[in-house]
């Protein structure tokens, strides 16, 4: 056996940061270029020391900080980047406008992080005040100039020239102002305001918490606020009747993509879509603005994980035969489903079911918190994603900018979107649900047209939790295109299961566990692994950090994860399971159990092994192999495989299970012991138990990892402990705890225990593991 490399520095991101140009390209060739009106920034604006520094943490440009085009899916190729140094200032929650600004920030990163320039706690009685002068670029006169906010965290009030141009609650979702009426035709004044009140408020908060935004001991879960501005600030000169959003819809049983263009001031205009591949013209329709136009896609190249082929699309308002807006965009070509594969219940992608192996994102950066601190650096945690043979992203209670969904759609990564979760441990009153569902309905409707998100996660593990069933089938109706997960973590935490959706959440820490499909939803595993390692240097706060299973090596780490891998393919794929999340891509603040360090200058685990191991489990749900089944009813002797043991066999003495050498010569007793009756599983009827030749009503079950002959006290336990699901293995069959799955039947030094893959007692040793616990199943010694 080859032991797992040191830690060492990843070299992904290296080729990331080196492609800097080819990444500014690209943006160019999609939008065309943009126009900055910033001003260099004030020599006095430094940004703060971050706890930990990524490999982009030195490459954020002061007065001109995420430069890329912000919406990838609507392009026009003008535009204003507001992104870089305001004056900044922090009132109480109650006052108005300070007279004087007397700080600087860094826009857009929030004012806890070290790259606003600001590292402070806000709290729910601070007023955030941001302020910044524009002029309007003289080739945008005689159209409207719309101001956007990618997202700001979380009640931001906005005045253009002293005048209020709007208002808007919520902390995930992007807003827009048309401003041309408050603009003066020279040098323009922007003034915003936020609240954020994080957890002590009603709204929908994530992960985020009031803490000290110093590294800390404790914070468990949950992590450094975001407070304020944390996407990007931009102008957009449109026309009067413009496009605001496109709605778009693949059909693969018709081949069209269906397109809704959503436009303003737009009446009596007609609508024309232009589907395009690889720069040829696949399909054109016009239609109605705002209602649906089937845009034909012939033949059309499906986009999946492992060919994410986009469509390019052009969308264009009409006046007669003249063009009064256009705009570009793009599309992917698939369907996401539930349905029968076997008789199981299962996702399916273009109609075809293969397994989602994917991760927990939290999307925190030690530098940005919420904001990575560049596009490249935002492309990276999918990149690793990929690298690592994950072909599927949980976006854990937060949403990113539209650049991530950007890249997810041209990476080929699939991705359940979870909405931000209310306050845990509170019932939310009228008033914050009200306002949750609206911040659903905006998310769902600003990036309802990526290929790559297949799941909507409404609830996790009850928190803030109410009318579970009823938002599931609203969310059902509003987005029928794709799969809705009522709750995920129905088995946890005191969470309520609305019953309804289209699979059935556990989350099992470590892990796999036994997460069964029913006759309406698929089963899927939204949480489980967090296995930890933490690494000398890239600690967050040094000697603070935490995981659900602490690993004493990388070469543990490894075995460990591997091994959790290979027992969902091995047990709880054929058994119903089709889909898996691992907690987690990176480590955040002080839990230590991501597959990169929070800093993501380290990979903790081996990339080449992980990705196998993914790459064999999504292989197998591609190419299922035949069910295990053993002999009911009849007696059979199990006999070791291993290379030198292979005339050994399971046998019991004095209660306890060992191996034994047995041969025709040997005792009837022996002969006794070693011979078992293969009877349905007695805590599961798709797997076995075995009872004893000589003892009836007596089993072969594992108590505190020894495994052992006991008679039945009739209890759940006793029955799942001595419940065995039987698994392919060389020259034989492996036997699978059914309480503890991928955990096995293995002998060692002729005594017999339940033994995990990677795990640190003695009898896992990695060493002959398999062999170990391979049994063949033969003829009886005693009849």
């Amino acid at each position: 056996m080859t032991s797992a490399p040191a830690p060492r520095p990843r070299s992904w991101w290296r080729r990331l940061t080196a492609g800097t140009g080819l990444l500014a390209l690209l943006a160019t060739a999609l939008v065309g270029a943009g126009t900055s009106p910033a001003a260099a920034a004030p020599a006095a604006w430094t940004p703060k020391p971050a706890p930990m520094t990524t490999p982009w943490t030195a490459q954020v440009p002061v007065d001109n900080p995420l430069p890329e085009y912000p919406r990838p899916q609507l392009t026009r190729p003008d535009w204003a980047n507001l992104n870089g140094i305001w004056d900044f200032a922090v009132t109480g929650r109650d006052a108005g406008q300070p007279a004087s600004f007397s700080e600087q920030i860094r826009v857009p990163f929030v004012a806890e992080s070290s790259l606003s320039g600001i590292k402070r706690k806000i709290t729910e009685n601070d007023k955030l005040w941001y302020k910044r002068t524009f002029t309007v670029p003289s080739n945008w006169n005689g159209r409207r100039v719309v101001l956007h906010f990618g997202a700001s965290d979380w009640q931001s009030t906005v005045w253009v020239n002293g005048a209020q141009v709007g208002a808007h609650k919520g902390g995930f979702d992007s807003f827009s102002y048309d401003i041309t009426p408050q603009l003066n035709g020279g040098t323009n004044t922007v003034v915003v305001s936020v609240y954020d009140p994080t957890q002590t408020g009603g709204q929908a908060v994530g992960k985020q918490r009031i803490n000290d935004v110093n590294p800390h001991a404790g914070g468990g879960i949950f992590y450094t606020a975001a407070s304020g501005i944390w996407q990007t600030v931009w102008l957009e000169p449109v026309a009067a009747a413009h496009v605001t959003r496109l709605d778009m819809t693949p059909n693969l049983g018709n081949s069209t993509l269906r397109v809704k263009v959503q436009a303003a001031s737009a009446g009596g205009r007609t609508a024309r879509v232009t589907v395009s591949g690889g720069g040829t013209v696949v399909g054109t329709a016009t239609g109605a603005p705002g209602s649906e136009i089937a845009v034909p896609v012939p033949n059309p190249r499906l986009w999946s994980p492992d060919d994410p082929f986009l469509y390019d699309v052009r969308a264009e308002l009409l006046d007669g035969t003249a063009v009064v807006d256009s705009v570009g965009s793009y599309a992917g070509m698939r369907s996401i489903a539930v349905a029968k594969v076997d008789n199981v219940l299962r996702p399916v992608l273009n109609g075809k079911f293969v397994f989602q192996t994917g991760t927990l994102d939290q999307g925190y950066w030690p530098d940005g918190i919420y904001t990575a601190p560049t596009d490249a650096a935002l492309r990276s945690d999918l990149q690793a994603h990929k690298d690592l043979g994950f072909n599927m992203v949980r976006k854990h209670i937060k949403v990113e900018p539209q650049r991530w969904f950007y890249w997810a759609d041209k990476l080929g990564l699939l991705v359940w979107q979870d909405m931000p979760a209310m306050d845990t441990g509170k019932t939310p009153d009228s008033a914050a649900r009200t306002q949750w569902e609206a911040e659903y309905h905006a998310i769902i409707d600003q990036h309802r047209s990526s290929p790559s998100v297949v799941m909507w996660v409404n609830q996790n593990e009850g928190w803030g939790q109410y009318d579970q069933a009823r938002i599931a089938d609203e969310v059902k109706a509003y987005d029928p295109s794709r799969l809705v997960n009522n709750m995920s973590g129905v088995n946890c935490c005191g969470s309520v299961d609305g019953g309804n959706g289209d699979v059935v959440d556990h989350h099992i820490y470590v892990g796999p566990g036994n997460t069964a499909p029913t006759a309406t939803r698929a089963a899927v595993l939204g949480e489980f692994g967090g296995l930890g390692h933490k690494v000398s240097g890239h600690e967050w706060y040094p000697g603070g950090g935490f995981s659900y299973e602490d690993q004493a090596s990388i070469a543990a780490l490894n075995n460990r994860f591997v091994g959790l891998l290979d027992a969902i393919r091995i047990g709880q794929l054929p058994a119903g399971l089709s889909a898996s999340v691992y907690t987690e891509i990176t480590d955040v603040e002080n839990e230590a159990n991501g597959l990169l360090t929070y800093d993501r200058q380290v990979v903790k685990v081996d990339t080449a092994r992980v990705k196998a191991a993914n790459q064999d489990l999504i292989q197998a749900s591609k190419t299922p192999a035949p069910p295990v089944t053993l002999p009911t009813g009849q007696y059979k002797s199990l006999r070791v495989t291993t290379a030198g043991h292979t005339n050994k066999y399971l046998r019991h003495s004095e209660a306890l299970a060992y191996t034994a050498v047995v041969d025709s010569g040997s005792s009837a007793l022996l002969k006794n012991d070693a011979t078992w009756k293969v009877v349905t599983g007695l805590a599961n009827s798709n797997c076995y138990s075995f009872e004893s030749r000589n003892y009836p009503g007596e089993y072969l079950r594992h108590r505190d990892f020894r495994v052992r002959r006991d008679a039945s006290d009739g209890s759940a336990l006793f029955k799942a402990d001595a419940t065995w699901c039987a698994v392919a293995g060389s020259g034989g069959v492996r036997l699978s705890s059914a309480n503890l799955p991928g955990s096995y039947l293995r002998h060692i030094d002729s005594e017999v225990w339940l033994a995990t893959p990677g795990g640190g007692r003695a009898w896992d040793n990695a060493a002959t593991f398999t062999e170990d616990t391979t049994w063949a199943v033969e003829a009886p010694w005693a009849p």
